[in-house]
Formats: structure tokens, sequence, C-alpha cells
């Protein structure tokens, strides 16, 4: 299962024990998959559909253990996919329909449907856990997150820009930037960022997804951070070896013109030293001199004789 498969599966098994928090989270899923049908009798039926089978349990748990009233599960084949099942939840009573579209105010008193079945009123997300019961179940619904080993990103699709807005509101009630994009005929709110998805997990309360992303960023930060450190040093040995190179260059310039008899003392011990060892560092260079000398004064040293060998080049 993908890692968004294993945020809805928890997600699916967990259930808010206020009731007004189970109706934002069952308004939310009515509004992101529900649909209504309407008879010639003006009779009114519920269906949500999915193709995920844990959004299908947990909307039959909701209804069932927030409304007490019965509903019918069916499966059926996509047309077009043929590995791919659609779920059914269907409540056919059109006064238990009418119950929950009243509690979930996706229905007005007027007993007109909202458009897109939007909330028309915030009474079902005023306080902060049905918000965050409403945001777990639009992400049920409609959502997606990615796996953390490759990116981070955090998105749920919204038929309507009116309803992409309240959502990107109310999950940017907790400090969150979420942002809205236009994808097609959707309207997607999406959040970005390792932060901010460890931070929308938590407000979903997906525990578990969280502490398995946090130990995937550590595992990548480490690697990261090994990864630096040996580009870092392999840049380093890179450079030492370049410069290594230059000044055996010069040392062997200096020779073949003037010899190391008309340098210093000092400075012709350096430069047999480095063409002796020429994979020494500064600081091994330093310690075989007689005196030994700090890498500062080995580094003026060899400064010293590529100036000499560029002055010899240039007469």
């Amino acid at each position: 299962m993908s890692f968004s498969g294993d945020v809805k599966e928890e997600l699916s098994r967990q259930m808010s024990t206020a009731r007004h928090c189970q109706i934002a989270e069952i308004g939310a899923i009515i509004s992101m998959c529900g649909h209504i049908s309407i008879s010639q009798e003006g009779r009114y039926t519920l269906r949500i559909q999915t193709e995920n089978l844990s959004v299908a349990r947990k909307s039959f748990t909701l209804l069932e253990k927030t409304f007490n009233i019965e509903t019918e599960v069916s499966i059926k084949q996509n047309a077009y996919l043929k590995k791919a099942r659609i779920y059914l939840v269907l409540v056919k009573k059109h006064e238990d329909t009418m119950r929950v579209l009243q509690a979930a105010r996706l229905i007005g008193q007027d007993g007109e449907i909202r458009e897109n079945l939007s909330l028309h009123d915030n009474l079902v997300i005023q306080k902060t856990c049905c918000k965050r019961a409403f945001i777990r179940g639009a992400f049920l619904a409609a959502g997606s997150i990615s796996n953390p080993e490759k990116s981070y990103h955090f998105e749920i699709a919204c038929t309507a820009e009116k309803k992409a807005a309240q959502l990107r509101d109310i999950i940017n009630s907790f400090g969150m930037d979420a942002k809205i994009v236009q994808r097609k005929k959707y309207h997607v709110v999406y959040v970005k960022e390792g932060d901010q998805i460890v931070d929308i997990l938590n407000i979903m309360e997906a525990y578990v997804a969280l502490m398995n992303l946090e130990n995937v960023r550590i595992l990548k930060e480490m690697r990261n951070s090994i990864n630096r450190k040996v580009n870092c040093e392999a840049a380093n040995l890179s450079k030492t070896v370049s410069a290594s190179v230059k000044q055996r260059e010069d040392i062997r310039y200096i020779q073949s013109k003037i010899g190391f008899e008309s340098l210093g003392e000092g400075l012709a011990d350096t430069a047999r030293l480095r063409l002796e060892y020429p994979d020494a560092s500064l600081k091994e260079l330093g310690m075989m001199l007689d005196p030994p000398m700090g890498k500062s004064g080995v580094n003026h040293r060899l400064r010293k004789l590529s100036t000499i060998a560029e002055e010899l080049r240039s007469k």
C-alpha cells in the first residue's frame, strides 16, 4: 500500500467520540464525494461513491454511529479500469437522508441542496476539534499525499472554487500556508514542505503516519548530511591534488632554469620535500622540515616558489 493509502487506512479506523466532530467529518466526506438523487415524488436519496475501501468503511461507520441509520453497501467494477472497484454507500430513506444533510448543513432551511454540496455556514466547523475532523474527512474523500521518500506534497481536490477556498481557510486557521491551484476541472488545495506535511498530519491526528514521515525525514537528512560531507571532502581533495600538481610543475621549472642552489635554504628544503612527497598535506610537509613549520608557513613558501616560477617564465 502507498503512503497515502496508509494514512487513509489509519484515519478510517479513528473515530471521534464527540457527535459534533462526527457530523463535521461525514459532512466533509459527503461534500467531497457524495451525490443526492431526487425522485419524481421529491424524495431524497444519499449516495457516497468512492474507489477507496477505507473511505467507504469510514462513511458506513459514521452514518451508523452518528445517526443510527441503516445503509446499504455495494461494490461494482469500474468500467474504465478493470482492476479498480467502486464502493457505494447508500442511504435510501428520505427521512434519514434529510437528517444527515440538515445536521451537516448541506441543505438549507428551505430544503434546497447547496451548490456542489457546500457547507452553507460555519456552524458545523466552529470548534477546533470539528475543523480537524472536517479536514480529515475531506482528505479521506478526495485527498492524496506523496511518498515522503521522493517528495513532500499534500493535496485535496475540490469540484468547486468556493469549496476549495473554504477548505483552504480552515487549514490555514491552524497556522498553515495552504494554497489553491486549478488543475483541469478541479480546484486543488495543496501544502508543500516537510514541516507543513508533518503539521497537517498532526492536525488530522494521523500520528502513526506522522512518526513514519519523521523517520523518513531523519534518514533523508542523515543521507544528505553524509553526501554533503563526502562532496566537500572530495572537492577539498581535488583542490589539494590540483594545487600539488601546479606546485611541482613550478618547482621543476625552477630546478631546470636556475637550480635549487640559487634559492634560500628554506625554500630549497620545501621544494625538495614537495617533489619527494607529492601527496603530503601542508601540515605533513611542515612536520618534515627542520625545524618544523606550521601550515601557513609552508603555504607561504610554496606561494613564493610559484611567484619565482612565474617571474622566470615571464623572462
